[in-house]
């Protein structure tokens, strides 16, 4: 036997696609080539505070902060539905990647540069028994709403970065 092992590095996108692909059931994975350029597309989708409720409906805030355990390169993070429910979740921001999960959900986002514009790609699901058939069952309703939510953000893109500094 060899130590050298044949190896691969897959950009966050790639990454965020090989996670989708593994989940149970069917969650929802969206994937766009937008225009701009990678800072102008991750400075919107990693501020999640600010940028997360407006790009996702029913989602009043999403508070961020260190890990509370002290775990380095961690946060957490508190979403509230405009319901009022509260979702607590672990989350890994780094440039290019964010990777979000709580009790009951997944979340992600992955961007690489493509060109002149990026490489952007989301996922959502459910981490609980039984997610899978339901979220196969809700299949086109989910691609729609990965289409809807690139809309947003390319839209808060460009307005991002036609606003002056």
């Amino acid at each position: 036997m060899t130590d050298e092992w044949p190896t691969v590095e897959l950009d966050p996108v790639r990454r965020l696609r090989v996670l989708a692909a593994a989940g149970a059931g069917r969650p929802l994975f969206a994937e766009r080539r937008l225009a701009a350029g990678f800072d102008a597309v991750w400075s919107v989708a990693s501020d999640l505070s600010g940028e997360l409720p407006g790009l996702i409906s029913g989602l009043r805030s999403f508070e961020v902060g260190p890990a509370a355990d002290g775990r380095d390169g961690r946060l957490d993070g508190l979403a509230v539905s405009a319901v009022g429910h509260r979702e607590r979740f672990e989350i890994v921001l780094r440039s290019g990647w964010c990777l979000m999960q709580s009790r009951v959900l997944l979340g992600g986002m992955a961007a690489a540069p493509e060109g002149d514009g990026t490489r952007f790609a989301l996922l959502a699901g459910l981490r609980v028994p039984g997610a899978g058939p339901v979220q196969q069952l809700l299949g086109g309703l989910t691609e729609r709403r990965g289409e809807v939510l690139l809309d947003r953000l390319e839209r808060r893109v460009g307005e991002r970065s036609r606003a002056p500094q």
